[in-house]
């Protein structure tokens, strides 16, 4: 709690306290919620261009990945940690065995949860985020991930999940030299992508948002980066967001990209999917346009055809899963559908879904023009005989 500072008026603080007092605190779950609900109400973006992604993206992004007790996670650009606690929801949810074994409980309580920021109110606010969600010692630490060289942090994790800040640039001078030397670039969204490749052991994965640029930038940085993704690692997945996913904050556009770290290439095909709808309006008031059991990525409901249109994201979840199989065979005039590594290597490795997207024509009977002035003489002469009937009939 260092430099914390309360300047909440005595009698609102003791209001709030008396109510808070009411609820049942002794629940994990009820204290996350709690939590969670009051960083929800953070509707501006943070000093330094954060602000919190859509709980529902963590978890299409969390399960996409699907972490196993094993896995060492980290998020760079942490903020209020909600993909450290979306990952440890998932880990209870799917894993409990951890619990009953002591070496995987300690490994989940002091060495699974890896965050990093160089803000101290969010390093705050995410330690407590994790703390109420029932981790005991995760490490939320003060670090500058663009400007300090990785020494001790380069190839340590298995998996990494993060939504960092982007369109920001850096000078030279002040950008770590280890990240440099994967492209030589001052944005901060693809030093962001290098720094993930730093970080990730080889066979970790990342799912991470970057913005639409990133998948089309002409400049020899952009270029090179997607080339690196495609050639030298594994890219498994460019899932295409709506531009209003992160209203009220912005209303860039994004996408998700899933790969795979192995440093000896692998990519034999891509899966690209267009997601229109994710359950919610994409204005700035983003309300729910299904009732909560059909939200989300795993809704406890089935949807229909009528609410896939509004919310695509459980579909993504399913297809995802056939993408070595049946979405092989899906035209690319589909939602989703798979692109082979020769096709974007000759597009010059531009990953946007629209430059592989073949656009249904409506088939147009086109008769030789001979016939169709045969027809119009024809009907020409139905109507002189019609008018020369008339005449006699009106002599």
């Amino acid at each position: 709690m260092r430099d914390a500072r309360f300047t909440i008026p005595e009698s609102l603080i003791a209001k709030a306290v008396d109510l808070i007092d009411h609820i049942p605190m002794d629940d994990r779950d009820t204290k996350g919620d709690v939590y969670e609900y009051m960083l929800g109400k953070l509707a501006t973006s943070g000093q330094n261009g954060q602000f919190r992604t859509p709980r529902h993206i963590i978890r299409l992004m969390v399960e996409l990945v699907a972490p196993t007790p094993d896995d060492v996670v980290c998020d760079p650009a942490c903020g209020t940690a909600g993909y450290l606690v979306a990952v440890g929801e998932y880990l209870r949810d799917n894993h409990p065995e951890i619990f009953r074994h002591e070496k995987k409980r300690r490994h989940f309580h002091e060495g699974l949860f890896h965050g990093f920021d160089f803000d101290n109110t969010m390093l705050r606010i995410g330690s407590m985020n994790m703390l109420l969600h029932g981790v005991e010692s995760p490490d939320i630490t003060y670090r500058d991930s663009l400007s300090q060289d990785h020494a001790g942090e380069e190839e340590k994790y298995t998996l990494v999940l993060a939504n960092p800040p982007f369109a920001g640039s850096l000078d030279y001078e002040g950008t770590a030299k280890d990240l440099l030397q994967i492209v030589k670039t001052k944005k901060t969204e693809l030093l962001f992508l290098a720094l993930f490749l730093r970080l990730l052991k080889p066979g970790g994965r990342a799912a991470v948002i970057v913005p639409e640029g990133v998948l089309f930038g002409s400049s020899k940085a952009h270029k090179e980066l997607r080339r690196l993704l495609v050639e030298d690692q594994k890219l498994d997945a460019v899932i295409s967001l709506p531009s209003g996913v992160f209203k009220p904050y912005a209303g860039v556009s994004t996408a998700i990209l899933v790969f795979t770290k192995t440093n000896s290439g692998g990519t034999d095909t891509v899966w690209f999917y267009d997601v229109d709808a994710d359950g919610w309006s994409l204005d700035d008031k983003r309300t729910a346009l299904l009732p909560e059991e059909k939200l989300g990525a795993i809704p406890k409901a089935p949807l229909s055809e009528e609410e896939h249109a509004k919310n695509n994201l459980p579909d993504v979840l399913a297809r995802w899963r056939q993408r070595d199989v049946a979405e092989r065979e899906r035209p690319r005039t589909a939602q989703s559908f798979v692109v082979a590594k020769a096709d974007i290597a000759a597009e010059g490795y531009d990953l946007s879904l629209n430059r592989y997207r073949e656009v249904v024509h409506e088939e147009i009977d086109h008769r030789p023009p001979k016939k169709i002035l045969a027809e119009l003489a024809k009907i020409e002469e139905e109507i002189r005989q019609g008018m020369r009937e008339l005449e006699a009939m009106l002599r």
